[in-house]
């Protein structure tokens, strides 16, 4: 039998986007126990905010860095690529605090660099509030680059919400002309002015692409992502 906890948490994990807030006083509300929802629902919230790539504001930035498990370091800490900083995050209040230093992958840094000013140009021009991601690392020869998008449109007045997300990666070493761009695709919308309708769905993408330049290679994955999401749309 399921416990109290477990329902709880579940509940939370799957909260409809701009809801979260009233989905967490409900369940604190039916267990009636600050005590419980400390100890055994915490970590839903940290569960949630990962997997639905919640955007916050970083010191030093315009731009919103997402919460995501590729980003997490552990202890409540997360990093931005973009700034190079660490951060403590709040995963109830959804804010930032105690920042640190952080070293960029010194091998990965300029693709990384190139596929971000890309990607952040074309977020800007099709998601009006959207944010995005994207994270370096190198294992010998091995580059790998993880981009992360995520748009809201929060409309309570006219019963609905909804959240976009995608996550695009790919892996390549020195001396491969090409290598596959893998994609995950994310739409969830809640409709309640006539009913309580939850539309959830997601679709994945595999791309090959040729190893060029950073900037050249960059342009090509923005292409790619921009028909795949237009199709998907």
């Amino acid at each position: 039998m399921l416990t109290e906890a477990t329902i709880a948490r579940r509940f939370i994990t799957h909260a409809p986007p701009g809801e979260f807030n009233e989905v967490f006083n409900d369940v604190r509300t039916l267990l009636n126990d600050d005590a419980l929802v400390r100890k055994s629902v915490s970590k839903a919230f940290a569960e949630y905010n990962k997997d639905q790539y919640i955007p916050t504001k970083i010191q030093n930035s315009d731009e919103e860095c997402l919460i995501t498990e590729v980003t997490d370091q552990g202890d409540g800490r997360f990093f931005d690529p973009r700034t190079r900083q660490t951060f403590k995050f709040d995963h109830l209040r959804r804010e930032a605090s105690e920042y640190q230093p952080h070293q960029p992958d010194e091998q990965s840094e300029s693709w990384r660099l190139a596929f971000e000013k890309e990607l952040t140009d074309y977020v800007k021009e099709r998601y009006p509030y959207g944010a995005c991601t994207i994270v370096g690392a190198s294992d010998g020869d091995t580059i790998s680059l993880a981009a992360f998008i995520e748009s809201h449109k929060y409309e309570p007045k006219n019963f609905w919400n909804g959240r976009w997300r995608s996550h695009w990666s790919l892996s390549f070493s020195k001396g491969q002309s090409e290598c596959e761009l893998k994609g995950l695709v994310k739409a969830q919308v809640h409709y309640y002015e006539d009913g309580n309708v939850q539309l959830v769905s997601s679709k994945d993408f595999n791309e090959s692409i040729s190893i060029q330049d950073e900037h050249t290679m960059s342009k090509e994955i923005i292409k790619i992502i921009k028909q795949a999401e237009d199709n998907y749309q």
